[in-house]
């Protein structure tokens, strides 16, 4: 029975990926920071990569589902044996990394950083790592940006746009992703390899929101605002807790965010699907479906 080490295992790619590889007879391990429910095949560590437990000496597959950042530092001093590492960063260390806001220059440097640190150090013990760069993933409700969109529509009743926030998006699905990790556990094609992992669709932003916005119970409203409009409608809901958008993020709303996915459909067999958002994909779920 092959075992693989899960960090990120209760997060919202986590969580599918160790219903796949139940599924597939793997025995697991994987870190939370908070109390899990065990079941046959699936052993719960409490920790994380600054506070580890013990973990096992020899696994056949490590899999990073969280920080790139941290599981690169840990790997590059890790003693744990195994030959295969399969590690989630993000497209976002191609977005960030101009932007205007030293914040997410920082995140972008961080992911180059973190990429860098797996494959030097697969490198030196001599096994295989491909790193997994998702767009902006939805499906679990614990996502930053369309769970967060959400969730300001149901308490307002609607959700302002600037106009022309036209920019293209590609929203991926937490189970596309988990599909995509678990394909490159045993594909040697995928050794050594970066891929990108967009969505199945490209849409315009105002159309990503105004979809999310359509599957809610009730159903929110999408209003588009001049410029000046709009600054002055985040500087309010900023004064009212906050939104999480920052003027470099508002900016991408009119900026195309395309990435080309054709490698992991090569390699991986990777399939993802349009974005067909429904109000439950929105809500947090602490268990680990069809497990």
């Amino acid at each position: 029975m092959k075992h693989a080490l899960v960090f990120g295992g209760s997060g919202q790619v986590g969580r599918p990926l160790l219903a796949r590889l139940l599924r597939d007879g793997w025995r697991v391990t994987a870190l939370s920071r908070q109390p899990q429910h065990e079941r046959p095949g699936l052993s719960w560590l409490r920790g994380d990569l600054g506070v580890l437990p013990a973990l096992p000496r020899q696994v056949d597959a490590i899999v990073s589902c969280g920080p790139l950042d941290a599981f690169a530092q840990w790997y590059g001093q890790s003693q744990v044996e195994c030959d295969r590492v399969v590690a989630f960063g993000s497209t976002s260390i191609e977005v960030k990394r101009g932007s205007a806001d030293p914040h997410e220059r920082d995140v972008a440097q961080r992911l180059r950083t973190g990429e860098e640190g797996v494959f030097a150090a697969a490198k030196v013990r001599a096994a295989d790592a491909t790193v997994l760069r998702p767009t902006l993933i939805y499906g679990a409700g614990r996502d930053a940006t369309l769970t967060r969109i959400a969730r300001l529509a149901q308490r307002w009743g609607r959700f302002p746009l600037p106009r022309n926030a036209t920019g293209k998006r590609q929203p991926v699905h937490v189970e596309d992703l988990a599909a995509a990790a678990f394909a490159a556990l045993d594909n040697p094609a995928s050794h050594g390899q970066v891929y990108a992992l967009p969505g199945g669709e490209t849409l315009a932003y105002r159309e990503m929101v105004r979809r999310v916005l359509a599957v809610l119970d009730p159903p929110a409203t999408l209003i588009e605002l001049p410029s000046p409009l709009f600054n002055l409608a985040l500087a309010g809901a900023k004064l009212a807790g906050g939104t999480g958008l920052g003027e470099a993020a508002v900016q991408r709303m009119r900026s195309d965010l395309v990435f080309d996915d054709a490698p992991a459909r090569r390699d991986l067999g990777y399939a993802p699907r349009r974005f067909a958002p429904n109000a439950r994909m929105f809500d947090a779920r602490e268990d680990i479906e069809e497990l």
